[in-house]
């Protein structure tokens, strides 16, 4: 016969020993947790947005190029396939003509020899019968080669026209991609904030606060304290000066919002001084001024390895700028980045 003993209960110290261990997994579990992802402080994730800034403002002045670029080659495009329009219609009103003496002939009692050979499928073979046998008057002969010519412009002028349109289609295509990196750096410094407590936020913004008037020396500057400048340069420096407060925004050029080579672009087209878009086009206009303590107000001054950051020199060892998005156009000391070239426009 089957027993049917009750199965023997775990004893209390048996489940005191279980429970230990089992609280102590628990604790281990959350401090391997918490080392693999360490809860971001204030200077680590002010450092990740400066980093993000600044690619930001990379991919911003990538955009820049090819928005430029993009430009030239649509404006380019237009005028070919406007240049192809009336050559075709010149190739049009040449067949017409040929076709008319053609008409004029027949009606008059047959198609000359030479012209029937004119409306032939192969014009270049029509010069070589005609040059042999002598069938075509000088004016006719004349006439087929002004065609022969038009055909190879309106050839040409087409092949020109499908380059520049596939050119035009690969920068849409990089210029899309520069948007998308500058919106994808943006996000990722958004959610870096949002990764912060509300104490935390203000803190950051505190110390970039105190990082910012370091920089600056004074909380806004004017232009009665600044050396002279002269001639399209003092212009250019007192047009970007009157511009401090005003909101940076990527791929702008003013009036009102700019970015970095924006507000260099547009402060010198104030006096009459056309500049390249982009701050690497920017770091090669002008002469190289060999350094600092050389710079005249009105001088470009380049930032970075890659020239992604440009300001305005304004004397007295600083720059007016545009630094980033969520800033304003304001000073700064003019090392207080890494220089790499300063122009003299």
């Amino acid at each position: 016969m089957a027993s049917h003993r009750r199965p023997k209960q775990p004893s209390r110290a048996r489940v005191s020993v279980l429970t230990a261990a089992a609280a102590t997994a628990v604790a281990l579990s959350a401090q391997v947790a918490a080392h693999a992802a360490p809860q971001p402080n204030t200077s680590d994730v002010k450092a990740q947005i400066d980093q993000l800034q600044q690619e930001q403002e990379q991919a911003a002045e990538k955009y820049n190029g090819a928005k430029e670029r993009a430009d030239q080659l649509r404006k380019q495009a237009d005028q070919l396939q406007d240049q192809v329009a009336r050559s075709q219609d010149q190739m049009s009103q040449l067949q017409t003509g040929l076709a008319q003496v053609a008409g004029e002939q027949y009606r008059t009692g047959g198609i000359d020899p030479s012209v029937q050979l004119m409306l032939s499928s192969d014009p270049t073979g029509y010069l070589d019968k005609a040059s042999s046998v002598q069938q075509a008057s000088e004016t006719q002969t004349e006439a087929l080669k002004g065609l022969l010519d038009q055909q190879r412009r309106l050839d040409q002028e087409k092949a020109e026209a499908a380059a520049v349109l596939a050119s035009l289609d690969a920068t849409t295509k990089d210029l899309n991609q520069a948007k998308a990196d500058v919106n994808q750096k943006l996000k990722a410094a958004q959610d870096l904030l949002n990764s912060l407590s509300a104490a935390e936020r203000a803190a950051l913004k505190a110390q970039q606060q105190q990082d910012d008037r370091a920089s600056r020396g004074a909380a806004r500057v004017d232009l009665s304290s600044l050396p002279p400048a002269s001639g399209y340069a003092a212009v250019a420096v007192a047009k970007a000066m009157s511009k401090q407060g005003s909101p940076y925004v990527w791929g702008a050029t003013g009036p009102s919002t700019f970015d970095c080579s924006g507000l260099m672009l547009w402060s010198y087209a104030q006096a009459g001084v056309s500049l390249p878009r982009t701050s690497q086009e920017q770091g090669d206009v002008g002469t190289r001024v060999p350094s600092l303590d050389q710079a005249q107000p009105g001088d470009l001054v380049i930032y970075g390895s890659d020239r992604h950051h440009v300001g305005m020199y304004i004397g007295n060892g600083m720059v007016v700028h545009a630094p980033h998005t969520g800033d304003v156009v304001k000073v700064m000391k003019a090392d207080a980045m890494p220089i790499n070239t300063i122009r003299r426009v």
